[in-house]
């Protein structure tokens, strides 16, 4: 004879099996800059966004950590690829790179390239998302 088992309680065993699995926090997300002294575009970066980042739902999302371009060989975060450029801002979920965007193109440009890089990558869903 064929067991009959309810949908319902299917449905109820994956919600508490599902319910059960960790869930990784945003606050587990980061937006390391890499920099340089004597960087002009990390210079114009500083001008231009650092004062309102903390202040924005990106930076809420991603708090930024700031990492200059000679401690990046420290093996504190594993980077897909070399950084060789500077400001290099690298979105990290527990020391480990999830996309980058390489150089400062300028503010606006940079708030859509964040903004993407973070809807990519996780469930961010701030502007444009």
């Amino acid at each position: 004879m064929k067991a009959f088992f309810p949908k319902a309680a299917l449905v109820a065993i994956f919600s508490l099996f599902f319910s059960a699995l960790p869930v990784v926090p945003a606050a587990a997300l980061e937006l390391v800059m890499v920099e340089q002294q004597g960087c002009s575009y990390c210079e114009m970066w500083n001008e231009q966004i650092a004062p309102i980042y903390p202040k924005t739902a990106e930076g809420r999302f991603a708090p930024l950590r700031r990492l200059d371009i000679g401690e990046v060989d420290s093996g504190e975060i594993a980077f897909a690829r070399m950084v060789n450029f500077t400001p290099t801002f690298v979105l990290v979920d527990a020391g480990r790179e999830l996309g980058r965007i390489e150089g400062y193109p300028g503010e606006d440009f940079f708030w859509w390239l964040l903004g993407k890089l973070l809807r990519e990558n996780s469930d961010f869903e701030g502007a444009g998302g």
